[in-house]
């Protein structure tokens, strides 16, 4: 229903910063939130954050609040992911994700129903 394409990963340093981009296209319409996941190797699938596209509303890990900044815009076609002051631990394979039915940032994956293909993020020391 909703397709989704990630950009903007790469190689930076402990510190640095990134901006991930997320295009949506196909029955954008129908998503109501949108989120970023990651999963480094070895590791399960983690929630990163999301934002509710009918009120604005977000939600962060842990783990990266005060640091990543997540936003969209009303077309929902877009989905963005501002990293600052990244970390070796931020290092890993980030998903953008839709969902058609959830109006509040959920935290759930299985509340996602649409997923891109993920784009690498590696930070070194």
């Amino acid at each position: 229903q909703v397709q989704l394409v990630e950009s903007g990963g790469g190689l930076v340093q402990a510190g640095g910063s990134l901006r991930l981009s997320c295009a949506a296209s196909g029955r954008t319409w129908s998503s109501k939130a949108m989120g970023w996941f990651r999963q480094a190797p070895g590791k399960e699938r983690e929630f990163v954050t999301s934002i509710s596209l009918i009120t604005g509303s977000t939600n962060y890990a842990d783990s990266v609040k005060g640091r990543f900044t997540v936003s969209g815009n009303n077309a929902r076609n877009s989905l963005y992911l501002q990293m600052n002051s990244l970390k070796p631990d931020d290092t890993a394979v980030y998903y953008c994700a839709a969902s058609s039915f959830a109006f509040t940032p959920t935290a759930r994956s299985d509340d996602y129903t649409s997923w891109g293909q993920g784009t690498q993020v590696t930070v070194s020391s």
